[in-house]
């Protein structure tokens, strides 16, 4: 099997370590993982015989196999229902126009889900749906500031809640960095589960938690429990002070945030 990715990386939008341990674990099964690619066409019928004629650094490269998987993205299937007439607009790429309250331009009309151009996860348009369901009943709920955790499910898992290292340099926020290989955590022993890395993001001016990454045995499961002391506010050292059952993955939280950097007031 050859994974081919137009971008540099496996997966772009996560930090360099995150993309590099995908990478790994794909080549480990035997994934052959091709970066930077250009596609320039196509020839063969999937399934059967497929022949890609591919580009890198202006050299070609065809690669043969039988089937052929292509992920390019969602395009919103609000063509052809008449939208327009019924007063609901659209943006540029086609997602229907939403507030924060998911109100449609047309009086009474909401959207949710993908069509509605949110992050397009089913957890996310369930929450969509809670917000329209609030707001019906006169409770005033919005989108607005909701943390968008995501899970990528493989084996192991790579989850992740809030800021990584890349989006928090790009936006100019200074952060702590608290990172334990996944060995650090005694649950990785007993299950024989030992690759991997938990990382969290922490306020340089505050005990704050601005965001977490975990590729790891249960990564999901996890992340919850940091998604929610996000949401509450709390600081760091609640989850680094707290005893969690031993041995279990989320004690790996104790560890974790037990290796960040002291906060340096004045």
């Amino acid at each position: 099997m050859t994974v081919i990715e137009r971008n540099d990386a496996l997966a772009h939008r996560e930090d360099r370590d995150v993309s590099e341990a995908l990478r790994e674990l794909f080549e480990d099964e035997g994934i052959e993982v091709r970066t930077g690619i250009r596609v320039e066409r196509v020839e063969g019928r999937s399934g059967e015989s497929v022949k890609l004629h591919v580009a890198r650094d202006g050299a070609e490269d065809p690669i043969e196999g039988t089937d052929l998987l292509v992920a390019s993205g969602r395009t919103p299937n609000t063509d052809g229902i008449d939208l327009e007439a019924a007063g609901v607009e659209r943006d540029g790429r086609g997602f229907v126009k939403v507030d924060e309250r998911c109100r449609t331009t047309a009086p009474g009309v909401w959207a949710v889900g993908d069509c509605a151009g949110g992050p397009q996860f089913t957890h996310m348009a369930d929450d969509d749906v809670r917000v329209v369901r609030d707001n019906l009943a006169g409770i005033d709920r919005t989108t607005t500031g909701r943390l968008v955790p995501f899970c990528l499910f493989t084996d192991p898992e790579l989850a992740r809640v809030g800021l990584n290292e890349s989006e928090a340099q790009n936006r100019g926020i200074a952060y702590r960095l608290a990172k334990i290989p996944a060995t650090a955590i005694v649950r990785t022993k007993t299950l024989s589960a030992p690759r991997g890395f938990y990382k969290a993001l922490i306020a340089a001016d505050s005990d704050r938690i601005l965001g977490f990454t975990a590729f790891g045995v249960e990564a999901g499961e996890v992340m919850a429990v940091v998604q929610l002391a996000i949401s509450a506010g709390l600081p760091y050292t609640a989850l680094r002070d707290s005893v969690f059952t031993h041995p279990t993955i989320a004690e790996g939280l104790c560890v974790l945030f037990a290796a960040s950097p002291r906060l340096v007031v004045g």
